[in-house]
C-alpha cells in the first residue's frame, strides 16, 4: 500500500511538472500586444534604437499566412524603430536567442489602412519570431 501511495504521489508530482513545462510565459503590454515567450534567449536584448535581424512567420486571426522569412530561408534585419509599432515594442521582450509569439491588436499593426492587399484593415495579427541578433 505504501508503494502505491509513492507512486501515485511520484506520478502526480511528474504531470504537475509536465504541465508546467508546456505553458509559456505570456506577457501583456499595456498597447495590448501580448508576447508569449516559447524559447527565453540568453543573448542581448535590444532597444528601440537597435538594428535586429529575426526570421519570422506572419499569420491572420484565422491562421492564414501572409508572410514568412523562414520559407524564404532568409532572415530580415531591421531598425525597430521602422517597423509596426508590435513589433518594436515586442522584440525589445526577447532576447538573442529567444523564440515568442508576438498577438498584434490592430492598432499596433496596420490598423484600417492594412498592407499591401493581404493584410485587410483592422486586422489583428500573430507573429511567431526568433531573434537571431542585434546591434
Amino acid at each position: 500500500m505504501k508503494a502505491s501511495r509513492i507512486f501515485v504521489a511520484g506520478a502526480a508530482l511528474a504531470f504537475a511538472a509536465a504541465s508546467h513545462a508546456q505553458s509559456n510565459a505570456v506577457e501583456t503590454l499595456p498597447s495590448g500586444v501580448r508576447i508569449e515567450t516559447v524559447t527565453a534567449g540568453k543573448g542581448m536584448k535590444p532597444t528601440a534604437d537597435n538594428t535586429v535581424t529575426v526570421n519570422y512567420r506572419g499569420t491572420l486571426a484565422n491562421g492564414t499566412e501572409f508572410d514568412s522569412s523562414y520559407k524564404r530561408n532568409q532572415p530580415i534585419s531591421f531598425s525597430l524603430r521602422q517597423v509596426i509599432p508590435c513589433w518594436t515594442e515586442g522584440i525589445q521582450h526577447m532576447a538573442v536567442g529567444g523564440k515568442a509569439t508576438l498577438f498584434c491588436p490592430a492598432k499596433t499593426a496596420y490598423g484600417a489602412r492594412g498592407a499591401g492587399g493581404v493584410i485587410p484593415p483592422n486586422a489583428d495579427l500573430t507573429f511567431e519570431v526568433e531573434l537571431i541578433g542585434v546591434r
